[in-house]
Protein backbone atom coordinates (compact mmCIF):
# COMPACT_ATOMS: atom_id res chain seq x y z
CA UNK A 1 0.00 0.00 0.00
CA UNK A 2 2.86 2.39 0.82
CA UNK A 3 4.44 1.79 -2.59
CA UNK A 4 1.10 2.40 -4.30
CA UNK A 5 0.53 5.69 -2.46
CA UNK A 6 4.07 6.90 -3.23
CA UNK A 7 3.67 6.07 -6.92
CA UNK A 8 0.28 7.78 -7.15
CA UNK A 9 1.55 10.83 -5.27
CA UNK A 10 4.65 11.15 -7.47
CA UNK A 11 2.56 10.84 -10.62
CA UNK A 12 0.00 13.41 -9.48
CA UNK A 13 2.66 15.91 -8.36
CA UNK A 14 4.51 15.45 -11.66
CA UNK A 15 1.41 16.01 -13.79
CA UNK A 16 -0.05 18.87 -11.75
CA UNK A 17 3.30 20.69 -11.57
CA UNK A 18 3.65 20.48 -15.34
CA UNK A 19 0.08 21.72 -15.77
CA UNK A 20 0.58 24.68 -13.43
CA UNK A 21 3.88 25.70 -15.04
CA UNK A 22 2.31 25.46 -18.50
CA UNK A 23 -0.76 27.54 -17.64
CA UNK A 24 0.51 30.22 -15.27
CA UNK A 25 3.30 31.73 -17.37
CA UNK A 26 1.75 34.65 -19.32
CA UNK A 27 2.15 35.05 -23.08
CA UNK A 28 2.18 38.59 -24.57
CA UNK A 29 -1.00 39.31 -26.54
CA UNK A 30 0.98 41.53 -28.92
CA UNK A 31 2.52 38.50 -30.66
CA UNK A 32 1.10 37.40 -33.99
CA UNK A 33 -0.60 33.99 -34.20
CA UNK A 34 2.42 31.93 -35.26
CA UNK A 35 4.74 33.41 -32.62
CA UNK A 36 2.07 33.22 -29.91
CA UNK A 37 1.53 29.52 -30.59
CA UNK A 38 5.29 28.90 -30.66
CA UNK A 39 5.75 30.56 -27.26
CA UNK A 40 2.79 28.61 -25.84
CA UNK A 41 4.23 25.30 -27.05
CA UNK A 42 7.71 26.29 -25.89
CA UNK A 43 6.44 26.98 -22.36
CA UNK A 44 4.73 23.58 -22.13
CA UNK A 45 7.82 21.92 -23.60
CA UNK A 46 10.19 23.68 -21.20
CA UNK A 47 7.91 22.79 -18.29
CA UNK A 48 7.98 19.06 -19.08
CA UNK A 49 11.78 19.13 -19.55
CA UNK A 50 12.32 20.92 -16.22
CA UNK A 51 9.94 18.78 -14.18
CA UNK A 52 11.25 15.58 -15.79
CA UNK A 53 14.83 16.57 -14.95
CA UNK A 54 13.93 17.39 -11.34
CA UNK A 55 12.12 14.09 -10.78
CA UNK A 56 14.87 12.19 -12.56
CA UNK A 57 17.56 13.74 -10.35
CA UNK A 58 15.63 13.20 -7.12
CA UNK A 59 14.69 9.58 -7.85
CA UNK A 60 17.16 7.39 -6.00
CA UNK A 61 16.79 4.67 -8.66
CA UNK A 62 17.24 6.76 -11.79
CA UNK A 63 14.76 6.01 -14.56
CA UNK A 64 15.56 6.22 -18.26
CA UNK A 65 12.89 8.76 -19.19
CA UNK A 66 13.87 9.16 -22.85
CA UNK A 67 15.17 5.82 -24.13
CA UNK A 68 16.66 5.94 -27.60
CA UNK A 69 19.12 4.21 -29.86
CA UNK A 70 21.29 5.47 -32.69
CA UNK A 71 20.06 3.04 -35.33
CA UNK A 72 19.55 4.71 -38.72
CA UNK A 73 17.38 1.74 -39.69
CA UNK A 74 14.96 2.47 -36.83
CA UNK A 75 14.84 6.13 -37.84
CA UNK A 76 13.98 5.25 -41.45
CA UNK A 77 11.37 2.72 -40.30
CA UNK A 78 9.82 5.35 -37.99
CA UNK A 79 9.44 7.81 -40.87
CA UNK A 80 8.05 5.11 -43.15
CA UNK A 81 5.64 3.85 -40.48
CA UNK A 82 4.51 7.41 -39.75
CA UNK A 83 3.65 8.05 -43.39
CA UNK A 84 1.84 4.70 -43.70
CA UNK A 85 -0.06 5.36 -40.47
CA UNK A 86 -1.39 8.70 -41.68
CA UNK A 87 -1.72 8.26 -45.43
CA UNK A 88 -3.33 4.80 -45.45
CA UNK A 89 -6.63 5.94 -43.86
CA UNK A 90 -6.34 9.30 -45.64
CA UNK A 91 -6.03 7.62 -49.05
CA UNK A 92 -8.81 5.14 -48.25
CA UNK A 93 -11.15 8.03 -47.49
CA UNK A 94 -10.12 9.77 -50.71
CA UNK A 95 -10.29 6.70 -52.97
CA UNK A 96 -13.76 5.75 -51.73
CA UNK A 97 -15.03 9.29 -52.21
CA UNK A 98 -15.43 10.33 -48.57
CA UNK A 99 -12.71 12.99 -48.71
CA UNK A 100 -12.03 15.73 -51.24
CA UNK A 101 -9.34 18.41 -51.29
CA UNK A 102 -11.35 21.52 -52.15
CA UNK A 103 -8.92 24.45 -51.99
CA UNK A 104 -5.53 25.67 -50.79
CA UNK A 105 -4.69 28.33 -48.21
CA UNK A 106 -1.67 30.56 -47.76
CA UNK A 107 0.07 30.18 -44.39
CA UNK A 108 2.49 32.77 -43.08
CA UNK A 109 5.52 31.36 -41.23
CA UNK A 110 4.65 27.76 -42.08
CA UNK A 111 8.04 26.39 -40.83
CA UNK A 112 7.41 27.97 -37.41
CA UNK A 113 3.96 26.37 -37.20
CA UNK A 114 5.50 23.00 -38.05
CA UNK A 115 8.29 23.45 -35.49
CA UNK A 116 5.67 24.36 -32.87
CA UNK A 117 3.86 21.11 -33.66
CA UNK A 118 7.17 19.26 -33.31
CA UNK A 119 7.95 20.50 -29.80
CA UNK A 120 4.31 19.89 -28.85
CA UNK A 121 4.72 16.28 -29.96
CA UNK A 122 7.86 15.80 -27.85
CA UNK A 123 6.04 17.35 -24.88
CA UNK A 124 3.07 14.98 -25.29
CA UNK A 125 5.25 11.89 -25.57
CA UNK A 126 7.36 12.86 -22.55
CA UNK A 127 4.21 13.47 -20.53
CA UNK A 128 2.45 10.28 -21.60
CA UNK A 129 5.39 7.90 -22.04
CA UNK A 130 8.20 9.57 -20.13
CA UNK A 131 8.76 9.68 -16.37
CA UNK A 132 5.28 8.62 -15.21
CA UNK A 133 5.19 5.70 -17.62
CA UNK A 134 8.66 4.46 -16.66
CA UNK A 135 7.94 4.95 -12.94
CA UNK A 136 4.77 2.84 -13.00
CA UNK A 137 6.41 0.24 -15.23
CA UNK A 138 9.31 -0.06 -12.77
CA UNK A 139 7.14 -0.20 -9.65
CA UNK A 140 4.44 -2.46 -11.12
CA UNK A 141 4.40 -3.69 -14.72
CA UNK A 142 3.98 -2.78 -18.37
CA UNK A 143 0.20 -3.23 -18.32
CA UNK A 144 -0.32 -0.86 -15.40
CA UNK A 145 1.93 1.74 -17.02
CA UNK A 146 0.10 1.40 -20.34
CA UNK A 147 -3.32 1.85 -18.74
CA UNK A 148 -2.37 4.92 -16.70
CA UNK A 149 -0.52 6.70 -19.48
CA UNK A 150 -3.29 5.91 -21.97
CA UNK A 151 -5.71 7.63 -19.59
CA UNK A 152 -3.36 10.63 -19.44
CA UNK A 153 -3.04 10.70 -23.23
CA UNK A 154 -6.83 10.50 -23.64
CA UNK A 155 -7.29 13.31 -21.11
CA UNK A 156 -4.86 15.43 -23.13
CA UNK A 157 -7.10 14.88 -26.18
CA UNK A 158 -10.34 15.68 -24.37
CA UNK A 159 -11.87 17.14 -27.52
CA UNK A 160 -12.31 13.58 -28.79
CA UNK A 161 -15.20 13.13 -26.35
CA UNK A 162 -17.16 15.74 -28.28
CA UNK A 163 -16.50 13.83 -31.50
CA UNK A 164 -18.13 10.63 -30.26
CA UNK A 165 -17.09 7.11 -29.24
CA UNK A 166 -15.11 6.29 -32.41
CA UNK A 167 -12.89 9.35 -31.92
CA UNK A 168 -12.27 8.38 -28.28
CA UNK A 169 -11.43 4.80 -29.28
CA UNK A 170 -9.09 6.16 -31.96
CA UNK A 171 -7.21 8.21 -29.35
CA UNK A 172 -6.98 5.19 -27.03
CA UNK A 173 -5.71 2.86 -29.77
CA UNK A 174 -3.28 5.54 -30.94
CA UNK A 175 -1.81 5.71 -27.43
CA UNK A 176 -1.57 1.92 -27.21
CA UNK A 177 0.16 1.84 -30.61
CA UNK A 178 2.75 4.40 -29.51
CA UNK A 179 3.32 2.43 -26.29
CA UNK A 180 3.88 -0.93 -27.95
CA UNK A 181 6.20 0.73 -30.49
CA UNK A 182 8.17 2.22 -27.59
CA UNK A 183 8.48 -1.20 -25.97
CA UNK A 184 9.42 -2.93 -29.22
CA UNK A 185 12.03 -0.37 -30.28
CA UNK A 186 13.17 0.68 -26.80
CA UNK A 187 13.25 4.20 -28.22
CA UNK A 188 10.93 7.13 -27.56
CA UNK A 189 12.27 8.78 -30.71
CA UNK A 190 10.15 6.51 -32.92
CA UNK A 191 6.79 7.39 -31.30
CA UNK A 192 7.81 11.06 -31.43
CA UNK A 193 8.54 10.87 -35.17
CA UNK A 194 5.33 8.98 -35.97
CA UNK A 195 3.23 11.27 -33.80
CA UNK A 196 4.85 14.33 -35.39
CA UNK A 197 4.11 13.09 -38.92
CA UNK A 198 0.49 12.45 -37.91
CA UNK A 199 0.08 15.92 -36.40
CA UNK A 200 1.91 17.78 -39.17
CA UNK A 201 0.15 16.22 -42.15
CA UNK A 202 -3.14 15.70 -40.36
CA UNK A 203 -3.28 19.04 -38.59
CA UNK A 204 -1.22 21.61 -40.50
CA UNK A 205 -1.17 20.30 -44.08
CA UNK A 206 -4.63 18.77 -44.56
CA UNK A 207 -6.62 19.82 -41.49
CA UNK A 208 -8.04 16.33 -40.96
CA UNK A 209 -6.71 16.11 -37.38
CA UNK A 210 -7.48 18.53 -34.56
CA UNK A 211 -4.62 20.45 -33.01
CA UNK A 212 -5.07 23.63 -30.95
CA UNK A 213 -7.77 25.84 -32.49
CA UNK A 214 -5.34 28.47 -33.77
CA UNK A 215 -3.27 26.06 -35.88
CA UNK A 216 -3.88 26.76 -39.60
CA UNK A 217 -4.08 24.16 -42.36
CA UNK A 218 -2.69 24.40 -45.87
CA UNK A 219 -5.56 22.61 -47.63
CA UNK A 220 -9.31 22.73 -47.08
CA UNK A 221 -10.88 19.29 -46.96
CA UNK A 222 -14.50 18.40 -47.71
CA UNK A 223 -15.86 15.31 -45.95
CA UNK A 224 -19.03 13.61 -47.19
CA UNK A 225 -20.87 10.31 -46.77
CA UNK A 226 -21.48 7.92 -43.91
CA UNK A 227 -20.24 9.53 -40.68
CA UNK A 228 -18.99 6.24 -39.24
CA UNK A 229 -16.60 5.88 -42.16
CA UNK A 230 -15.86 9.51 -43.06
CA UNK A 231 -15.74 10.85 -39.52
CA UNK A 232 -18.28 13.53 -40.43
CA UNK A 233 -17.51 16.96 -39.03
CA UNK A 234 -14.62 15.51 -37.03
CA UNK A 235 -12.97 14.18 -40.22
CA UNK A 236 -10.31 11.46 -39.89
CA UNK A 237 -10.32 11.52 -36.10
CA UNK A 238 -13.87 10.16 -36.11
CA UNK A 239 -13.34 7.63 -38.92
CA UNK A 240 -13.48 3.91 -38.37
CA UNK A 241 -10.71 3.57 -40.97
CA UNK A 242 -8.29 5.06 -38.42
CA UNK A 243 -9.45 2.57 -35.79
CA UNK A 244 -8.91 -0.35 -38.18
CA UNK A 245 -5.41 0.82 -39.17
CA UNK A 246 -4.50 1.38 -35.50
CA UNK A 247 -5.61 -2.14 -34.56
CA UNK A 248 -3.76 -3.74 -37.49
CA UNK A 249 -0.55 -1.88 -36.64
CA UNK A 250 -0.89 -2.74 -32.93
CA UNK A 251 -1.14 -6.46 -33.73
CA UNK A 252 1.79 -6.31 -36.16
CA UNK A 253 4.07 -4.50 -33.70
CA UNK A 254 2.91 -6.67 -30.79
CA UNK A 255 3.77 -9.79 -32.82
CA UNK A 256 7.23 -8.38 -33.58
CA UNK A 257 7.62 -7.43 -29.90
CA UNK A 258 6.76 -10.96 -28.70
CA UNK A 259 9.06 -12.52 -31.30
CA UNK A 260 11.89 -10.22 -30.27
CA UNK A 261 11.42 -11.17 -26.60
CA UNK A 262 11.38 -14.89 -27.41
CA UNK A 263 14.59 -14.58 -29.45
CA UNK A 264 16.29 -12.69 -26.60
CA UNK A 265 15.43 -15.52 -24.22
Amino acid sequence: MEKLMKTILKSIIFFVTWLVLSVLIPIPDSLDDAKWRFVAELISFAAIIIITYIFYRTDKDNIIVFPYNKSIKDLVLAILAGFIWFFLPFCLLKVFGYLEISSKNSIDMLPLWIFSAFINTIMQELLARGYIYQLIKREYNLWAASIVTTLIFTFMHGGAFEAGPIAVINVITMSLLMTIILEYSNSLVIPVIMHFIWNTFGGIIFGTVSLADDYPHLYNIKITGNQLISGGGFKMEGSIFVFIINIIMIFIVYYLYRRKKSICK
